[in-house]
């Protein structure tokens, strides 16, 4: 093995320039209770996207540098850069998740267990060949798990749980979600289907609506469609659900929601309220591929409410013990409910390519793709 290995970095410079680029970084020495993983599978998801473009317009992105290391460069808008100005001028490494190897590791006996075993990392910097991290944080595969498999283990399926335990124990019954047909919807569906939860899902194509229909779901809603606030109201009045879960953020998603609880509340309302239906409604917004502001017409009463969603202090909500009884139950359904699927399998520098980036920087259903960092190597 060699003394350095490469390294996916962002980087804004203060001219206003986002540039992207391939570091050769030394290869680390794991310590005592640390495990060297050769890194064979990481994959990109929206939430990694906003640190990897830095929120920069990549229809001005050029590539410049050599066929094995890319350098791709983009304009940063000017009103953009007051947003970034705490990254400016730093090199970032990219990436929350993946999976891969264990080659090496410290004299503990948890680091010594993991040697040659197949693990699943949630530590960021993860488009990289190597990556050194605590063996307590590392979740060892099942036999027969491929890095591949088991490269999305946290952010999705974690998600889709920390939903369902939101659901609890906040006191609700039933679940409304967006962008449903997502590798995060289906696992969310197959959550549901096995936890007896009733799901609303909401979609915009009607290939979704084949898709989540061929995964078992019940309650599909096509906001494309002209018949699509009465179609949500009657899925609505049918689960009782009055919590969603909205990856969309910007736009009148999120409203419509409201006032289709609040149509459906009032369906099977007792007596009247001038001030609308006492059922509290709640939307959690908690990703943002509609970057347009959030919109609503205030037609849902007084009893309601917007707010955000993040996974990382969902978990530290619940707390160490709970958290690993939900990530052992990703370990033990890796290959069925949580199963993950990729358009294609890139290497760093395929990565960045235009035309990879041209896809997956979409975030559209049906075109994640993966990056096997250590692809040719």
């Amino acid at each position: 093995m060699t003394e350095s290995a490469l390294e996916l970095r962002s980087e804004i410079k203060k001219e206003g320039k986002l540039e992207i680029s391939l570091a050769e970084v030394p290869i680390p020495e794991p310590k005592e209770d640390e495990v060297l993983v050769r890194v064979e599978a990481s994959p990109i998801n929206p939430s990694d996207l906003g640190l990897l473009f830095g929120m920069a317009d990549m229809t001005t992105a050029s590539v410049s540098g050599s066929e094995d290391r890319p350098v791709v460069t983009a304009d940063v808008p000017e009103n953009v850069m007051r947003a970034v100005a705490a990254r400016i001028d730093q090199s970032l490494a990219v990436g929350n998740e993946g999976a891969g190897v264990v080659i090496k590791a410290g004299e503990s006996g948890i680091a010594q267990e993991l040697i040659g075993k197949t693990v699943a990392i949630l530590g960021g910097a993860m488009y990289a060949q190597y990556r050194c991290i605590k063996a307590k944080d590392c979740l060892l595969m099942h036999e027969g798990v491929t890095p591949a498999e088991g490269a999305s283990c946290f952010v999705n399926p974690l998600t889709a749980l920390g939903f369902v335990e939101t659901m609890r124990v906040e006191g609700y019954t039933a679940l409304v979600h967006t962008a449903a047909a997502s590798n995060l919807g289906q696992m969310l569906n197959k959550i549901c289907i096995g936890d007896g939860v009733e799901l609303v899902n909401i979609v915009r194509k009607q290939e979704h609506v084949d898709l989540l229909k061929g995964i078992g779901a019940k309650h599909i809603c096509n906001s494309s469609e002209s018949t699509f606030m009465e179609e949500l109201v009657d899925a609505l009045v049918e689960t009782g659900a009055t919590l969603a879960f909205d990856a969309t953020g910007g736009g009148k998603l999120a409203g419509q929601i409201l006032t289709a609880m609040e149509i459906a509340a009032n369906k099977t309302a007792k007596e009247f309220s001038r001030y609308g239906s006492t059922t509290h409604k709640q939307v959690y917004i908690y990703g943002g591929l509609d970057r347009s502001p959030t919109t609503f017409n205030r037609a849902f009463g007084m009893a309601w409410g917007i707010g955000g969603w993040l996974l990382t202090p969902f978990l530290m909500k619940i707390g160490p013990e709970a958290t690993e009884k939900l990530r052992q139950r990703v370990a033990a359904e890796v290959k069925t409910t949580f199963a993950s699927s990729y358009t294609k399998e890139v290497s760093l520098a395929e990565a960045l390519s235009l035309d990879a980036i041209s896809v997956y920087g979409l975030q559209a259903t049906g075109e994640k793709y993966l990056i096997n960092p250590n692809k040719g190597a």
